[in-house]
């Protein structure tokens, strides 16, 4: 699995975690706080299409995870 993919896996899972913790209905309902993760995993989304800057590609290169 390239980077790419890991990082694509991350931010999914992350952001489908993050929600089910924040939502009232939610078996796993923990504190409606975990929708500024939500956002923030969003927004390093966001930047890192314009930007190319990844903060979880550059951990995962350290890592030596193979890039594309």
């Amino acid at each position: 699995m390239t980077v790419d993919r890991m990082i694509l896996a991350f931010a999914g899972f992350f952001i489908l975690l993050s929600l089910a913790l924040g939502w009232e209905q939610s078996p796993i309902f923990h504190n409606t706080n975990w929708h500024w993760f939500t956002a923030f995993v969003g927004f390093n989304l966001f930047q890192s299409a314009f930007t190319g800057f990844c903060p979880l590609g550059k951990i995962l290169q350290a890592f030596g995870a193979k890039t594309a």
